[in-house]
């Protein structure tokens, strides 16, 4: 019998993860993972991961066969294949899963006693939509207390469907890793887009960037998907690619960031989510340019003035939106400080946590705590910050760039 999961112990804290991060690498799911990585270094967690996911993948299969067949969650469970599960050898305050989407909650079967070992289980999804609600693979939460899900619109359906409380946690970022304080680094990359985005958008910045009037950073991947309307790939360490993605926006002076789905409407149905561009991009003190979600909860969530600033998906005047901004410099240094301000008091992941402990009633660790304090930290280090005075002046995507070469020699730098 194949073992599926293995136990990967914290520094003796009282919550007990289950990751899937070893099987499961697609780009996207960094963000969740690095979610994991703050909740063990604020409480000191052990942490179950996934590492073989076929034999779980087979029995998810023969459950889903079973319980369509029979219409028994006894009979269905019944028909699944003994597995090699992790074995907990002591007990927990809190089971705290983080899957990447519904489809993965039958990995819950890695760690069988889990609910036996663990006082309060609560489990976070990042992604779930309307449509595509796994009912089969739903029900196996009904032993949870709560269930968080960082999709708005679906809350309610998963309620229901599973008759436990579940409440919306949104998105939120490592801010100590992304924000540019307190040494800001030189912003020399113009803009950059990732993920998905409008060909009428990058076909005019790709002009630009040919022009030589911009350094524009994207994505070369082969589109995939429907349509070819995904920009994804594997990730071979996603901590590694979370630090890679938090230097390249502190060195950014625009990130477009859309809505989630932005380019399959069809799909949506008009219940917009927020993307992870929207946190990451604030937290590094980029200006954000693109289209962001309509409803009150996105204004809720990003109240400050300019924290977007619209850009069409579509947009073939892209270059003379920016150096319209870029004539504004005192604009751009406030929408830099009011971004990393805002993003160190209210969007790191250490305060989803709180928010989820609160809700648990759950008393917050003496890390979780300092945490906070060291964001508090950052935040008035923003609001008193220069801009980017120490930083060359930013070539403007209507015109020539200055002579870089000869700011950095002013400012005693090598040419």
């Amino acid at each position: 019998m194949v073992t599926v999961g293995q136990l990967v112990r914290g520094s003796g804290g009282s919550v007990l993860q289950l990751s899937m991060r070893r099987v499961h690498d697609l780009v996207a799911f960094c963000l969740p993972y690095e979610l994991e990585d703050v909740v063990a270094e604020v409480t000191g967690a052990d942490r179950v991961e996934v590492a073989n996911d076929r034999p779980l993948e087979f029995a998810r299969r023969m459950y889903k066969l079973g319980r369509l067949a029979t219409r028994s969650r006894r009979l269905a469970r019944a028909m699944v294949p003994r597995l090699g599960a992790t074995a907990l050898t002591r007990d927990y305050d809190l089971f705290l899963p983080v899957f990447n989407n519904a489809y993965e909650l039958f990995a819950l079967h890695a760690v069988p006693d889990w609910r036996q070992r663990c006082r309060v289980a609560a489990c976070f999804i990042s992604e779930v939509w309307d449509y595509d609600i796994p009912e089969y693979l739903l029900e196996l939460l009904a032993d949870f207390d709560h269930i968080f899900l960082a999709s708005y619109h679906p809350t309610q359906d998963v309620a229901r469907i599973v008759g436990r409380p579940c409440t919306y946690l949104p998105l939120a970022v490592d801010v100590l890793r992304f924000a540019p304080y307190p040494s800001p680094p030189w912003r020399s990359i113009d803009v950059c887009n990732i993920g998905r985005r409008s060909p009428v958008t990058h076909a005019a910045l790709l002009r630009l960037a040919r022009e030589g009037r911009i350094f524009y950073y994207y994505d070369t991947v082969r589109a995939s998907g429907e349509g070819g309307r995904q920009m994804t790939f594997s990730v071979g360490n996603a901590s590694e690619h979370r630090l890679l993605l938090a230097n390249l926006l502190k060195r950014s002076r625009y990130y477009v960031a859309n809505r989630s789905r932005v380019n399959e409407p069809e799909i949506v149905g008009g219940k917009e989510e927020i993307s992870s561009r929207f946190y990451e991009g604030v937290a590094a003190g980029a200006v954000l340019l693109g289209e962001p979600p309509g409803s009150d909860e996105f204004r809720r969530q990003f109240d400050w003035q300019d924290a977007v600033i619209r850009l069409s998906f579509d947009s073939p005047d892209a270059g003379e939106i920016m150096a319209a901004i870029d004539a504004n410099p005192r604009r751009i240094e406030r929408i830099r400080r009011d971004n990393v301000c805002s993003a160190a008091l209210r969007h790191d992941w250490v305060h989803r946590l709180h928010a989820l402990f609160d809700t648990l009633r759950i008393r917050p660790t003496e890390a979780m705590l300092a945490r906070e304090e060291r964001l508090r930290s950052l935040a008035a280090l923003a609001r008193e910050a220069p801009g980017d005075a120490a930083a060359p002046p930013p070539r403007s995507a209507a015109g020539d760039a200055p002579d870089v070469i000869g700011q950095r020699q002013h400012r005693g730098q090598p040419g």
